[in-house]
């Protein structure tokens, strides 16, 4: 009975800061692409009202785009994050540490800053704030413009317990969302944070053996992206494994089984899987790098 009443209790709490969700002020620091779809998913959820929003940036542009959703801007980013009980960082890696100087005089307990920056740890982020920031390291991807994103969020050692809550109800607005432990954010950069663009490679590869075979370039294109698109659903779907899948495709000596021979025979799954290998190297070469400078972080994937 009384493991009962507690969880009762822990379901009510978490249930308290859900409702909590659509009463709190949220800064986006940075209104580039990725700061706007956050925006425009969250309203669209009805986690936030798009008045409660306020985003920063130095590019007048981006908070014109972000401005239309009825967010409010600044140039300011101390403006922004100041009044806020949210800060999402969405920021270029390079700029990171200007940005953290320059927010950490305003930052408090009260604040949970979501850094999206890939490469900077949040032990990194935890030095340059004040002591006991509620820090959250979030390595998501670009599909969440779409709303299919794919997000694995972790938490510093002074966060709430209810705010993996908060940081997962916002992100499953935009699509997929887990927590794991840091140490995992650097494969996650090599896979589904880069893997976007290892998709649309594969999509124009698709969209030219089309053309290769006759097919008009624009319906080539539609084809393979559909098809993509309807094989992550069928596993997302189904729970079923990928290769139990493609076997289901491929009919004995049909054209499947052919092309999948020739696939293996060029090294296929070697080139992803190498891939993904030297993209979480280099992720987590950047996660090493101790320097202050704004020439320490080079790249965002």
């Amino acid at each position: 009975m009384r493991l009962g009443r507690v969880l009762f209790q822990l379901h009510g709490l978490a249930s308290q800061h859900f409702s909590e969700a659509s009463k709190m002020s949220v800064a986006i620091v940075g209104a580039g692409k990725i700061g706007q779809a956050m925006a425009r998913g969250f309203v669209r959820a009805g986690l936030v009202k798009a008045e409660r929003i306020i985003s920063s940036s130095p590019d007048p542009d981006c908070l014109t785009q972000i401005g239309a959703l009825g967010v409010r801007t600044t140039y300011v980013n101390k403006d922004a994050v100041k009044p806020s009980n949210v800060v999402f960082l969405s920021v270029k890696p390079n700029i990171m540490p200007s940005v953290l100087r320059e927010i950490a005089p305003v930052v408090g307990e009260d604040h949970l800053i979501i850094s999206l920056a890939a490469g900077i740890t949040i032990e990194y982020i935890e030095k340059k704030l004040p002591p006991k920031s509620r820090v959250v390291r979030v390595m998501s991807n670009t599909p969440c413009l779409v709303g299919e994103g794919a997000t694995i969020f972790a938490r510093g050692a002074t966060t709430k317990p209810h705010d993996a809550e908060i940081v997962r109800k916002f992100f499953s607005s935009l699509g997929y969302c887990d927590e794991g432990d840091e140490s995992f954010i650097d494969a996650v950069t090599g896979l589904s944070g880069s893997g976007p663009a290892y998709a649309f490679c594969a999509i124009d590869a698709l969209a030219d053996g089309g053309v290769k075979m006759g097919l008009p370039r624009q319906l080539s294109i539609k084809l393979a992206a559909q098809t993509l698109l309807g094989a992550a659903k069928m596993i997302l779907e189904t729970g079923k494994h990928p290769m139990d899948l493609k076997d289901d495709v491929c009919s004995p000596g049909g054209s499947t089984i052919c092309a999948i021979h020739k696939l293996e025979e060029d090294g296929f799954r070697k080139c992803l899987i190498d891939a993904v290998e030297v993209a979480t190297l280099k992720s987590k070469e950047l996660s090493e790098q101790k320097d202050d400078g704004p020439e320490e972080f080079h790249c965002i994937r």
